[in-house]
């Protein structure tokens, strides 16, 4: 109860804060909020709050159901004329962020693992709650995703309001606070059944990754599977995850992130540029438009980049298939690329 009862305040200013920001406008608005708050507690009052171990594996397992659940078969089939182009650009997203991750270990004084986590482009709560069980330091991976996302969100309705005049841009309905009965029973059950397969397997970030790729099989392969992650238990699965990673913030690592602010900007920046550039591909390779493309193509931001999709008029389903196949894509291979990243001789580790 020691542990527990400092977390109370903490969840009612997260909340609070989540609300504000979500009604802003910004995405993933309760696990910045969470992470604004642990870092202040962090740096007022340090030593004060930590999140239980048990509480952080639930809202691992919970973060890997939600992304798992996004899986739709008719989104699937929304691919089926532009899988190749589509399967490229995705594998060569990857690539860019791979070379991006080895440019920031060369130049900044970031570890392997933290600059690989910190590039991935899409899945930023997944990537975040599985940077601890990858050897990175979540605080610094956080800071790099949540700077992409609030770039992407900021840019991309200046940027369509520029290179596509005439689109404007609306809201996306979202998911029920709530929810069913069904989809708690659900995503409760698949995440206690992913963190006993993760436990059995010794499975790397398998407390994310076996809840996600089981949520994944279930809502396309069982007949009437389809299920969604009700708002409530999804965004308090996040703001564990923002609340352990604020908690654990120094004044060491503050100072870090100020140099680092530069160097990981630019590489967000050149990231865009280069999926703007797949954005052209797949308008030559397919019979999707330019503006379809381009928000297919966006790195990450995904809710932002749908609410917008859904207010330009742009084919919304297959703007969800690309950038759910590429979240999908980024989080189950960035373990597979920081394994092999890191065998390698000459990483050096990040202060703080």
């Amino acid at each position: 109860m020691r542990k527990i009862a400092p977390l109370a305040p903490l969840g009612v200013a997260t909340f609070g804060l989540g609300y504000g920001l979500k009604e802003a406008g910004l995405p993933s608005s309760y696990l910045f909020a969470a992470l604004l708050v642990g870092l202040a507690v962090a740096l007022l009052l340090p030593g004060r709050a930590t999140v239980p171990a048990p509480a952080f594996v639930a809202g691992q397992a919970l973060t890997g159901v939600a992304l798992g659940a996004f899986v739709r078969s008719s989104a699937l089939r929304a691919l089926a004329h532009s899988w190749l182009p589509v399967t490229l650009v995705s594998a060569a997203t990857l690539g860019v962020c791979v070379v991006a991750g080895m440019v920031l270990t060369r130049f900044t004084a970031l570890d392997a693992p933290t600059a690989q986590l910190g590039s991935v482009a899409g899945g930023a709560s997944g990537i975040v709650a599985m940077s601890d069980d990858l050897g990175a330091d979540a605080r610094l991976v956080a800071f790099m995703q949540y700077l992409r996302v609030l770039v992407v969100v900021l840019l991309t309705p200046l940027i369509l309001a520029v290179a596509f005049p005439g689109h404007g841009t609306g809201s996306v309905a979202g998911t029920s606070t709530l929810g069913q009965p069904r989809d708690w029973l659900l995503a409760l059950g698949i995440a206690a059944a992913g963190v006993a397969i993760a436990e059995v397997a010794h499975m790397t970030a398998g407390t994310l990754l076996a809840p996600m790729v089981l949520a994944a099989v279930v809502a396309l392969a069982v007949p009437g599977g389809e299920f969604t992650v009700p708002q409530l238990l999804a965004q308090t699965a996040f703001a564990l995850i923002g609340l352990q990673v604020g908690l654990r913030f120094t004044m060491e690592t503050v100072r870090l992130l100020g140099r680092l602010l530069v160097p990981v900007l630019l590489s967000v920046l050149a990231l865009l540029v280069v999926c703007f550039g797949f954005a052209l591909l797949l308008d030559l390779t397919t019979s999707v438009t330019l503006l379809d493309a381009y928000l297919a193509t966006t790195p990450g931001g995904l809710f932002a980049v749908l609410a917008v999709a859904f207010g330009a008029g742009a084919n919304t389903t297959f703007i969800l298939a690309v950038q759910g196949l590429r979240l999908l894509v980024m989080v189950m291979l960035a373990p597979l690329v920081v394994r092999r990243l890191t065998a390698r001789p000459g990483a050096h580790v990040a202060a703080g």
